[in-house]
């Protein structure tokens, strides 16, 4: 079976491709998020394929962010399927370990690989090309080591949950949100152990209109995956978005969740994402967001359901909004 994080590319122009990891460091409350990237435009563009580095973080107690970015030649990009290996200059991702450098950044964060990876587009779409943009988690639920040091300030890693991620398409959404967290706790504080949710709504534009939202919802409670991404499934999630916040409602058999998101305006790091079109698109992520997940099970009565379980995430949700117009007063730390 081919390893979900191997590259996509094959020189084609009209694609790009993304691998991410998010971390929130639970003793400082800093939030990072770090992107490799590749970008190859239609040829329509005249532009030539490009790769890069990207940097976030988020400090909550200090009110402060950082952004940095660096593009390359597509040339300065390598990659490698069994086993993985991404190379963008001289920064390394693989299955167990990612390492870099941009400006007055640098990372050195490892983990143990999954055992499995989680899939929001579902085979059968996956089949027939209908999604713009595929999501996979090969690492949804990661305990990273290692350090990131940032203007000479160092930031000890130790069994921070995490989450590394792979994306590929041909066109972002017309706007979208995205949720992850392995750092669930219950309302006594208690940490949730082998529990995460990964979820995505997205409005996509179909014929001069924007169709949707489609919500796709992945995760596991209490060691039991949840999985709600059937094509009827995605459609009927209940899902109302904005540039703080989310709320959304996911089934899988006789289990529901609710979640609710909550994000702070001066923890946001505003980047521009671009498409093989050459049209923008505008992301605003915080990797200090707050979750609530509400755990229901079905219940005897017709049509019925219990609360089961609440987990909660202060500061320790991985979050991002975007849309294809910027937002209005928020600085762009990345254009």
């Amino acid at each position: 079976m081919r390893n979900v994080n191997a590259l996509r590319w094959q020189g084609q122009a009209g694609h790009y491709e993304v691998y991410y990891l998010t971390a929130t460091e639970p003793r400082s409350g800093v939030g990072i998020w770090i992107r490799y990237t590749m970008l190859a435009p239609l040829q329509s563009t005249g532009e030539p394929a490009t790769c890069a580095l990207w940097f976030a973080a988020m400090d909550p107690n200090g009110h402060s962010t950082v952004a940095r970015k660096v593009s390359f030649a597509i040339d300065r990009m390598r990659a490698s399927s069994d086993p993985f290996e991404l190379r963008i200059d001289d920064a390394v991702l693989s299955d167990e370990r990612m390492t870099g450098e941009v400006e007055d950044v640098v990372w050195d964060l490892s983990w143990t690989p999954a055992q499995r990876a989680y899939e929001h587009v579902h085979p059968a779409l996956a089949r027939l090309g209908v999604a713009k943009t595929v999501l996979v988690l090969p690492h949804a639920d990661l305990s990273i080591n290692g350090s990131v040091t940032i203007a000479g300030e160092r930031l000890e890693l130790s069994a921070t949950p995490g989450a590394q991620a792979h994306l590929w398409g041909s066109q972002h959404a017309g706007s979208w949100v995205w949720v992850h967290c392995n750092d669930l706790h219950t309302v006594d504080g208690e940490r949730v152990p082998d529990s995460f949710v990964d979820g995505v709504s997205v409005m996509v534009p179909r014929l001069g209109r924007e169709i949707g939202p489609s919500t796709p919802v992945v995760g596991r409670l209490h060691g039991s995956d949840f999985i709600s991404t059937s094509p009827t499934r995605v459609l009927a999630n209940h899902s109302t978005f904005a540039l703080t916040g989310w709320r959304f409602e996911a089934f899988d058999g006789k289990r529901k969740v609710v979640g609710e998101v909550d994000s702070y305006r001066n923890q946001i790091v505003g980047v521009t994402y671009h498409d093989p079109d050459g049209e923008p698109a505008y992301c605003y992520n915080s990797e200090t967001a707050t979750l609530r997940l509400h755990v229901h099970e079905r219940a005897r009565q017709v049509g019925g359901w219990r609360l089961r379980e609440t987990f909660v995430a202060h500061g320790r949700a991985h979050f991002e909004y975007g849309q294809r117009s910027p937002v209005p007063d928020l600085e762009l730390l990345v254009t």
